[in-house]
């Protein structure tokens, strides 16, 4: 299959290149294929993909509240030149989209037909990506996801390991939960969903959930880090331009029919830091 991957220099962009190696690929960052340009649409057209993995977002969920339209042009209007592409190209559309479209109130596990609730401008922004693709192409995946890790670039990884090596102690919220997952683990996941046929709405997060403060001390247990002090505290005790869902804690309850599963994330970490030549 010719699968064109769009927002390839993303981290999941990176891992579905590595993940998808079989499979003929046609990667697009940013310079290459610019989603909010109505050309991009011919211009996917042009490279006559069989599947189109849409990877391509703003996730910069803090900046989405000071800059709403840009945010609304990638993962809205993108998503909807995207959505034009592949009907146009007759292919598969695979389109990422996020946890945080959940209103995330605690104690609930949010299944893949469970009721949208932004709270936020990022998550509007996807959720009207969502609409868009469901709207014009009915040969679509959708697939949820949260707190994406991988090799390179920033994500909270980095960010805790920074942290705690800069000020040797570290506050971080502890009732706010999600699922960290391995962008490789997910990567495989949208591999095998694009042999499946089965459109639909997915949930592909590495099995398991955790608050962001059991999150970090694990980071700093497996990097060799075990020693530095973490507090943890509430989420108004860490101002922040937006208001993060609480418990957008996914369910994979339709993957297994297709014997799609992906391992818990305390062993997608371990993977991680084993390949970055961290501790273990």
């Amino acid at each position: 299959m010719r699968v064109l991957i769009t927002g390839a220099r993303g981290q999941l962009g990176r891992a579905l290149q590595e993940v998808l190696g079989e499979h003929e690929l046609v990667p697009l960052g940013r310079e290459e294929g610019d989603i909010t340009s109505p050309r991009i649409v011919e211009r996917i057209v042009a490279h006559r993909p069989d599947v189109i993995v849409n990877a391509a977002a703003w996730t910069h969920v803090d900046g989405a509240e000071s800059h709403p339209d840009a945010a609304f042009a990638v993962n809205a209007w993108g998503a909807q030149n995207v959505a034009l592409a592949a009907r146009a190209a007759q292919a598969d559309l695979i389109h990422v989209s996020t946890n945080e479209i959940f209103p995330g109130r605690p104690g609930v596990f949010y299944r893949e037909f469970d009721e949208a609730g932004p709270v936020n401008t990022y998550a509007r922004s996807k959720w009207a990506g969502e609409r868009m693709v469901r709207a014009l192409w009915p040969r679509h995946y959708i697939v949820r996801t949260a707190w994406v890790f991988y090799h390179g670039g920033e994500n909270f990884i980095t960010k805790i390991i920074r942290a705690a090596d800069k000020y040797g102690r570290l506050r971080v919220v502890a009732d706010e939960f999600g699922n960290p997952t391995y962008a490789w683990d997910l990567a495989l996941a949208i591999g095998r969903l694009i042999t499946t046929r089965h459109y639909g709405v997915y949930h592909f997060t590495n099995a398991g959930y955790c608050s962001r403060y059991e999150y970090a001390r694990e980071i700093l247990r497996l990097s060799g880090r075990g020693h530095i002090s973490v507090v943890p505290i509430q989420h108004h005790q860490w101002p922040r331009a937006a208001t993060p869902p609480r418990h957008a804690v996914l369910r994979n309850t339709l993957g297994p029919y297709l014997g799609i599963e992906l391992p818990p994330w305390q062993d997608a970490l371990r993977r991680y830091f084993r390949r970055e030549g961290e501790h273990v």
